[in-house]
This record gives C-alpha cells, sequence and structure tokens, in this order.
C-alpha cells in the first residue's frame, strides 16, 4: 500500500520584486514562487545559524580555549 506524503500548505502572499529580475526569471523560464521559497528557506537557515552561534558563542570559546591550552583530549588515540 502507498502511504501518501502530506503537501505542505501553501499561502499567497503579495510582494514587489525588481521588475528587471521578473523579466529575466521569465525568459529563464524560472519558477518565481520556488525561487521565492528557496531563498526564503535560505534566509531562514543563515539567520538560525548566525543565532545559534551567537547563543553557543560563550561555550564555543570556552571549548576552543581548552584545546589551545590541553590540545584535543583524545589526541593520542588519533590514527592520522
Amino acid at each position: 500500500m502507498l502511504h501518501s506524503i502530506p503537501k505542505s500548505q501553501r499561502k499567497s502572499v503579495n510582494t514587489s520584486i525588481d521588475s528587471k529580475l521578473i523579466e529575466e526569471a521569465k525568459a529563464l523560464g524560472i519558477n518565481m514562487s520556488r525561487a521565492a521559497e528557496q531563498g526564503i528557506a535560505k534566509a531562514i537557515s543563515d539567520e538560525k545559524s548566525r543565532r545559534w552561534l551567537l547563543e553557543n558563542r560563550e561555550a564555543i570559546e570556552s571549548s576552543n580555549e581548552y584545546v589551545r591550552r590541553n590540545g584535543l583530549p583524545l589526541a593520542k588515540y588519533r590514527l592520522f
């Protein structure tokens, strides 16, 4: 039996886009809705990464400082 995968819910929005970009996208056969979704998804991912780094900066710096002072914890077991 095949199981159907639920599609994500789509919502129409109004946006303003540079008219030259629209002309080029149409000429190249680019699906603007999909391209916009991909761009927004990337922007979301980038922002989440930026925020994670900010939220965890202290722990990352602490870990890096430990390695600078003491070396890698299991370095003697490395095969390379």
